[in-house]
């Protein structure tokens, strides 16, 4: 295993290294940057990588060899300039030529990580990046690669940045999120993930976990999920963790998750090769326990509650079928058109427990919900919907600073509900429009079950961003505990 660890001191990262990265916008590195932080005189080396690279659109390494001890020397350009919609931390494009060294650097007993960064507040992005890099899953028959990556960052003055404890929390939770959604199917059934959950928050102050198991969950009304997951070998459950802070909360928060641990489609069978990697289903629950532990960790003010919506949509023979008609938490019946619309049916569930029965004053859900979110913004930026104009811009801000960027979804339910009439119930399940901003009616189907309720609400569809190149990313710890940290009362009343 790689163990990512934070230095305030580039001499501490540098002690011992058998490989030195740095990674720095190409005009700090013409500025020389590197023989500044670095302060050795084998720094000079990089003078001529770095004069070479071009950093094009998401940056560019180069590498030489050192005096000595460290032997491997490497260098990455970052661009200059960011677009409007893109993180300024350059999160991506440090991930991108981290990957790079990452390669090239192998079997590293000991890497350093140099980065120069804008602002001390852009260092949680910059670790994020640097840990994508190096997830935690692996069972390849091969010797498992173990080492150490220290990261330290810097000014572009040379100055060093104090790497707050903060954010080596969200990286190792991020990690942890990662190997969730990396871990197969066979291994991450429902009563697994709970495991996890459990597993996770043993011993954390003021937490505790409680779970609604099979045939209960229609005794708490929860249709959507009992529906979703009745016919797999192991039951659906709702696991619920809550944290209380030491002193009176500020407001009560609550996080739900769409944790489909495996995704055949139903009844509804995906067809043409668009099941494997399915076992990335639960992102969303594992998305928001890693924001839930980050938060637990660093001491949040606000009274959390972290809902994971667990079940498998398989196939069997009380699997649930279009035509069917179930009655959800919110009271509301749906009728079925489409069974491969199942993380909808468990985030509905999840989301009215959250208001009627949690007392939620804001409520987040996260889900790899639909594939239409990637037309709409691609793989590395999620979509969010809300009804608080004041929520989506300090989601949009969160992501920015983060390195985990989302951009707003169309927040407009009376061009969206029809999309949902049935004749025999009070909403079908799956739109009758496909060219209907597909991801915004996805949302749009969430918050009917708490719409006149008007509680704060924020959808983030993560089906993007959440899994990478058959890998886990763990995004999504950092934004939403950002978010949570940060969002005012005057943001969610507007």
């Amino acid at each position: 295993m790689i163990d990512i660890r934070f230095s305030n001191k580039v001499s501490a990262a540098l002690s011992g290294a058998t490989a030195v990265a740095v990674l720095a916008p190409k005009g700090a590195l013409d500025n020389g940057v590197h023989r500044i932080a670095l302060g050795t005189d084998w720094a000079a080396s990089l003078d001529a990588p770095a004069e070479d690279l071009k950093p094009g659109l998401l940056g560019a390494v180069g590498g030489t060899y050192g005096p000595g001890k460290p032997r491997r020397l490497f260098v990455g350009a970052l661009p200059d300039k960011v677009s409007r919609h893109n993180s300024p931390t350059r999160a991506e494009m440090i991930r991108h030529c981290a990957a790079q060294v990452a390669g090239a650097a192998g079997a590293t007993k000991k890497l350093a990580v140099i980065i120069c960064i804008d602002d001390p507040s852009h260092a949680m992005a910059a670790g994020m990046a640097v840990a994508r890099c190096y997830p935690l899953f692996n069972q390849t028959s091969g010797k498992e690669r173990k080492g150490v990556v220290q990261v330290a960052c810097v000014l572009p003055d040379g100055s060093e940045v104090k790497i707050e404890k903060s954010v080596k929390i969200a990286v190792d939770a991020s990690r942890f999120v990662a190997r969730l959604v990396d871990t197969p199917p066979q291994d991450m059934k429902t009563s697994d993930m709970e495991k996890e959950a459990r597993a996770a928050v043993k011993g954390l102050a003021g937490v505790k976990v409680t779970a609604i198991v099979g045939d209960r969950l229609l005794t708490k009304k929860m249709g959507g999920i009992h529906a979703v997951g009745r016919t797999a070998t192991v039951a659906p459950r709702m696991v619920v963790l809550e944290y209380k802070p030491k002193r009176k909360a500020r407001r009560t928060v609550v996080l739900v998750g769409k944790g489909v641990v495996y995704d055949t489609g139903g009844l509804s069978l995906k067809v043409g090769g668009s099941m494997p990697n399915m076992k990335c289903d639960m992102g969303g629950a594992s998305a928001v326990l890693g924001a839930f532990l980050t938060l637990a960790q660093t001491g949040s003010k606000d009274h959390l509650y972290c809902v994971l919506c667990l079940a498998e949509n398989a196939i069997g023979p009380d699997a649930y079928r279009p035509d069917d008609i179930l009655t959800m938490h919110s009271g509301k019946t749906v009728e079925i058109n489409n069974t491969d619309a199942e993380g909808r049916l468990v985030l509905a569930d999840g989301v009215s427990y959250a208001a009627r029965d949690l007392g939620a004053d804001l409520i987040i859900d996260a889900a790899t919900l639909t594939g239409a979110a990637l037309l709409t913004s691609g793989p590395i930026i999620s979509c969010c919907a809300t009804n608080r104009d004041g929520l989506e811009s300090r989601a949009v801000v969160s992501g920015k600073l983060t390195g985990d960027v989302t951009h707003p979804l169309l927040f407009a339910p009376e061009f969206f509900k029809s999309e949902f009439t049935s004749k025999v119930a009070d909403m079908r399940n799956s739109v009758k429009t496909r060219m209907n901003a597909q991801s915004s009616c996805a949302g749009q189907f969430i918050y009917n079950h708490i719409e006149e309720l008007d509680t704060p609400w924020m959808h983030l569809d993560i089906a993007g961003p959440a899994f990478r190149d058959g890998r886990g990313t763990g995004y999504g710890t950092a934004l939403i505990s950002e978010i949570v940290n940060n969002v005012t009362d005057d943001e969610l009343r507007s």
